[in-house]
């Protein structure tokens, strides 16, 4: 009987490795739409323009201090695309909640983040989505815009 409760222990443990090896697949999203369907959904109140790495800033813009978010969602029976536009709008909800404390009205030069490696890019975020968790991290400064 030991026997048995042994040869079902291994053969366990031989499966963890497959188990354990979560996915990882990086996806590079469309920033904007997810500002707008937050903006829309009455998430983001538009006192605080978002404008990413490389984009044009209007006007004259006095940068205060850095700000990193680190965001992730439950991404379980959701879409990668779904749960990566829930976790961005947490983070640009992180972000704006910033702004406001520190009197500013933009975050500007906006790059993805993810596990500390920056990717710059004038139209696009990068959301890292598993089978349970999603994940977006973006640096950013925060600003007054004239």
């Amino acid at each position: 009987m030991q026997v048995k409760h042994w040869s079902f222990a291994l053969a366990v443990l031989a499966a963890m490795p497959s188990i354990s090896q979560a996915r990882d697949t990086t996806l590079i999203l469309d920033f904007h739409t997810v500002v707008v369907d937050a903006t829309e959904e009455g998430r983001l109140d538009g006192s605080v323009k978002f404008y990413l790495a490389g984009e044009k800033v209007p006007g004259k813009a006095s940068t205060l201090h850095e700000v990193v978010t680190n965001k992730k969602t439950n991404a379980f029976n959701k879409s990668d695309d779904e749960a990566c536009s829930w976790v961005l709008k947490s983070a640009l909800i992180a972000l704006q909640d910033e702004a406001k404390k520190a009197g500013a009205n933009a975050v500007v030069d906006i790059s993805s983040y993810y596990k500390r490696k920056e990717m710059r890019d004038s139209k696009n975020y990068e959301c890292h989505a598993g089978a349970f968790v999603a994940g977006v991290a973006l640096k950013g400064k925060l600003a007054k815009l004239k």
